[in-house]
């Protein structure tokens, strides 16, 4: 594999595994900012896969979606899955409505982006 291509795998697994401890210590805002991140690095490293060349700095996961092929290949679940994770990079840094976010990120639902968010990664990964 080539290495730029493990270079975003190991740390949109490195990511991963942190949002599952932001999980296990109750730290739920950043369960959503991790997941968006392991997510925004998987999808570099498909970017850099299909394209063989660096994406552009950018923490747009519908841009990473839709500068690659994946955009025709997403589910409409995964799409819209996309479109929940996409604000939470900025939210989670500069929580402009923290109260709302926090009632949003209960334990529930940040098991289901946990959830989700390992099944795209291995869906992308297969992909690879």
């Amino acid at each position: 594999m080539d290495e730029k291509v493990k270079y975003w795998i190991d740390l949109s697994d490195y990511d991963f595994e942190t949002a599952k401890a932001m999980l296990k210590s109750k730290r739920l805002l950043y369960v959503g900012f991790m997941c968006h991140q392991a997510i925004e690095k998987i999808l570099k490293a498909y970017f850099v896969f299909s394209k063989e060349s660096q994406p552009k700095f950018t923490h747009r996961l519908t841009y990473l979606t839709e500068s690659t092929d994946l955009e025709k290949i997403l589910s409409e679940e995964q799409k819209y899955f996309i479109d929940e994770l996409e604000p939470l990079n900025i939210e989670a840094r500069y929580p402009t409505h923290k109260d709302l976010l926090f009632k949003e990120l209960n334990a529930d639902k940040c098991h289901t982006i946990l959830k989700q968010t390992e099944e795209l990664i291995l869906w992308i990964k297969k992909k690879l």
